[in-house]
C-alpha cells in the first residue's frame, strides 16, 4: 500500500499548479548564477543539500536524546540544540529548493509533498524553542518529539525522491561501469573535428571526444543532470554547455562549472596511438 501511495503522488497532477507557482518564486528569489551554483553544490563537484541535512538532523536527533533522560541538567543543552538545529535547517531547505525547482514533474510532485512536511517539522520545532524559552519545558518535548516523527516522514520521501526517482544522482555515473576495462579505439584521430565536440560509441556507451590538434578529451556524452547529450553543445573558453538545461563541465576534468547539475562529469583515460583515438574505463 505504500508503494502504491508512493505510485500515485508520483503521478498526481493535481499537486502542479501549486508546483509551478513555488518553482516561480524560487527562481525569482535566487536569480544570481553564482548562488544558484552554490546551492546546487557546483563548487563541490555534488549536491549540497544532503550535506547541508547532515546538521539539523543531527542537531534535533541529539536534543531527543538529552530530552528522554531524566535529569534537568540536560534542558539547557537541548534548548541550545533546538535552536541550532533550526538555524541549520534554513540553507538546508534553500539548496533542496533551487535543487527541487530544476528536476522533472514527478519527482516535483515528491519533493514538493517532502518540503511540505519538513516545513511542518522546522514549524513544530519553533513552536518547541519558544515553549522551551517560555518556561514550557514539558510541552516544548512533546512538540519537538511532533516535530521529529514529522522529519521522519520527510526524510522518507527525501529518500524516495534520490533513491528511487533519482533526483540529484549523477545519471551520467552508471554509464562509466559500462565502459571496457581494456583500451578501445572509439575512432580515428583525422575524423575528429578540431575545435568541436563529437559523439563516438564505445561499446554501447556514447562518449563525448574533444580533439585540440594532438589532444583528446573524452567525458561521458550523456549530463550528470539530467542525461542530456552534451556532444550537441557549445564549447568555450574549455568547456561544454549541455544543450537541454545549461550545466557546464570543463572538458579536461569534468568539473562541473555551473549548474543545474550538482555533480561532475565523468571523464575517461585517453590516448592516440597509431592515428587511433582509444579510451578505456578509470
Amino acid at each position: 500500500m505504500l508503494r502504491q501511495a508512493l505510485t500515485r503522488l508520483e503521478q498526481a497532477d493535481a499537486l502542479d499548479g501549486a508546483g509551478d507557482r513555488l518553482r516561480t518564486a524560487v527562481t525569482a528569489t535566487v536569480r544570481p548564477r553564482r548562488l544558484r551554483d552554490l546551492l546546487h553544490g557546483s563548487p563541490i563537484g555534488h549536491p549540497l543539500h544532503p550535506v547541508l541535512v547532515q546538521l539539523p538532523v543531527g542537531a534535533f536527533m541529539s536534543a531527543a536524546v538529552l530530552d528522554a533522560l531524566p535529569s534537568r541538567a540536560f534542558a539547557r543543552a537541548s534548548t541550545t540544540l533546538v535552536a541550532t538545529g533550526l538555524a541549520g535547517a534554513v540553507p538546508a531547505m534553500a539548496a533542496g529548493l533551487v535543487d527541487w525547482s530544476e528536476m522533472t514533474r514527478d519527482r516535483q510532485r515528491v519533493g514538493l509533498v517532502h518540503a511540505a512536511v519538513n516545513t511542518l517539522a522546522v514549524g513544530l520545532y519553533a513552536g518547541s524553542l519558544i515553549a522551551r524559552l517560555t518556561g514550557h519545558t514539558t510541552r516544548g518535548k512533546a512538540l519537538a518529539y511532533a516535530g521529529l516523527s514529522v522529519a521522519g516522514a520527510g526524510s522518507f520521501l527525501g529518500g524516495h525522491l534520490s533513491y528511487a526517482q533519482g533526483g540529484g544522482i549523477s545519471h551520467a555515473a552508471p554509464e562509466v561501469a559500462r565502459v571496457p576495462d581494456e583500451w578501445t579505439v572509439a575512432g580515428s584521430l583525422s575524423s575528429l573535428p578540431d575545435g568541436k565536440p563529437a559523439a563516438r560509441r564505445v561499446g554501447d556507451v556514447a562518449v563525448l571526444l574533444f580533439r585540440q590538434g594532438e589532444r583528446v578529451s573524452a567525458l561521458i556524452d550523456r549530463c550528470s543532470h539530467e542525461g542530456g547529450p552534451l556532444s550537441e553543445g557549445t564549447v568555450s573558453d574549455g568547456c561544454v554547455e549541455c544543450p537541454w538545461h545549461g550545466s557546464t563541465f570543463r572538458l579536461d576534468d569534468g568539473a562541473v562549472v555551473h549548474g543545474p547539475a550538482g555533480n561532475d562529469q565523468p571523464v575517461l583515460p585517453v590516448r592516440v596511438r597509431a592515428g587511433l583515438v582509444e579510451v578505456r574505463r578509470p
